[in-house]
């Protein structure tokens, strides 16, 4: 049995990237959330953060959908 370690790591470290966009994609998301019910307590006005909390939620989903697709396909 022969391991193609090259390919192992190609495939640990594109995994590795991917997990930490996606995590981040998401904490971005709840930071913006969170700023935006900061503003609204405070009286002011934070579309943008809840606009850019929402485009970052939809390119977590499109890159979990992609990922699925991956396997099915």
């Amino acid at each position: 049995m022969k391991i193609d370690w090259a390919a192992l790591g190609s495939v640990f470290g594109v995994s590795l990237f991917a997990t930490v966009a996606l995590v981040a994609l998401f904490t971005l998301g709840m930071v913006g959330l969170s700023k935006h019910d900061a503003a609204t307590d405070a009286g002011g006005s934070a579309g943008l953060a809840r606009t850019g909390a929402y485009a970052s939620f939809a390119l977590c989903a499109a890159a979990v959908a992609y990922g699925i697709y991956l396997i099915v396909a």
